[in-house]
């Protein structure tokens, strides 16, 4: 059979979440050889960070802002390149579609909680978008995936749907997460991005949902109480968001303690990992939260958020605190730095847990679910 796989977001030069799910599931997919697959990107995309396989067609789709693309471009293409099953892998699809969908929807932040759709216009945009295309689109599917069980959860509470349409299959950590030793690029990646020998690390940006604002607000906590003893480097996040941070919680005190190093690629960023004391991710919610699993496999200690999936991904790998709570944040943190032992355990532990988490493993359930989907309904049913 000939599946097509809606990939846009593989255009975005600096993928991270969703973009870093899509690439991963569509290498772990090209090792099958039981279908092709048609994978649609928008021009411009870079093809040398795609997978290359006999069974994998790479097509390019122009047609306008995304929208546009996806309710009318993707349909047209899916009828031209004969396409029998079509999986939408960022939380929308076309109303109408000739073959079944299958459709991944990582989470539903933009339907339950105004106060984390703030973020930029881009991001305003895009979840306004979600708010009109997911609710009539998600009945039509035949199959809804998402990465974590507490995603499931919300998307059957709040949709009200049949729990036997949605399949829970986790994310995992790419290859190159992984321990590295003496790695003769350490000393120039430090000096690129003005790594200090020890630090806390923390991927921050400016969707609400990262918690930014209470991460700074912690720090500021124990640089008051004197117990700040590790330097802080925070990558994704713009110096004219910080400082409009700092600004707005009185932090000016911070400035000499935290370092923003700016955008720092995927094929670096496993060095960071592992040069770093103590990795922080406590977000207020997340549908899965692949950074805490890319810690862990390069065996860096994790703080991380009681709520939402990420007690699911973590196990007891982690410190857990309440992403609400200044204080908790800074206790934990603090915590954490003082006690090496417990930074060995958790790393001990940490890299037992991300070996749980296989892209194969998912790509094979991905599989099952197609094959359910082809087994039981008409193609040439319209969506």
């Amino acid at each position: 059979m000939r599946i097509g796989i809606e990939a846009q977001r593989l255009l975005r030069p600096h993928k991270h979440g969703m973009d870093i799910v899509a690439l991963e599931t569509i290498r772990a997919l090209s090792t099958s050889k039981q279908h092709e697959f048609v994978v649609f990107i928008k021009p411009d995309t870079d093809r040398d960070s795609l997978p290359r396989a006999s069974n994998v067609e790479f097509v390019e789709l122009a047609g306008g802002p995304y929208p546009v693309w996806e309710q009318y471009t993707l349909p047209r293409a899916i009828r031209q390149y004969g396409i029998d099953l079509l999986h939408c892998t960022a939380n929308t699809a076309p109303l109408r579609c000739p073959v079944p969908v299958v459709l991944t929807l990582h989470d539903i932040i933009f339907l339950e909680n105004r106060p984390l759709l703030e973020g930029s216009w881009y991001q305003r945009f895009g979840n306004q978008y979600r708010r009109w295309n997911v609710p009539q689109i998600v009945p039509k599917c035949e199959r809804i995936i998402t990465v974590s069980n507490f995603e499931r959860q919300r998307i059957i509470d709040h949709l009200k749907l049949d729990p036997e349409r949605i399949v829970t299959i986790w994310n995992a950590v790419s290859p190159q997460f992984r321990l590295i030793n003496n790695d003769i690029q350490t000393p120039n990646v430090r000096l690129q991005y003005n790594l200090p020998e020890e630090f806390i690390f923390f991927l921050g940006n400016t969707d609400p949902k990262k918690n930014v604002r209470n991460v700074l607000k912690a720090l500021l906590l124990l640089k008051k109480q004197g117990q700040l003893s590790l330097p802080v480097v925070i990558s994704n996040l713009s110096d004219s968001a910080f400082q409009s941070i700092l600004t707005e919680i009185d932090g000016q005190i911070l400035k000499n303690d935290i370092i923003l190093c700016g955008y720092i690629p995927n094929y670096i960023l496993p060095l960071v990992y592992n040069i770093a004391t103590v990795f922080m991710c406590p977000s207020l919610r997340e549908s899965f939260g692949l950074p805490i699993l890319e810690a862990m496999a390069c065996g860096t200690p994790v703080l991380t958020s009681s709520t939402s999936s990420m007690p699911e991904v973590a196990g007891e790998a982690a410190i857990l605190v309440d992403p609400t709570s200044v204080e908790a944040i800074a206790l934990q943190l603090s915590y954490l730095i003082q006690q090496p032992a417990l930074r060995a355990e958790l790393r001990r532990k940490g890299l037992a847990r991300a070996e749980l988490f296989s892209w194969q493993s998912a790509a094979e359930k991905l599989l099952d679910v197609y094959a359910e989907v082809l087994d039981t309904h008409p193609i040439t049913t319209v969506c």
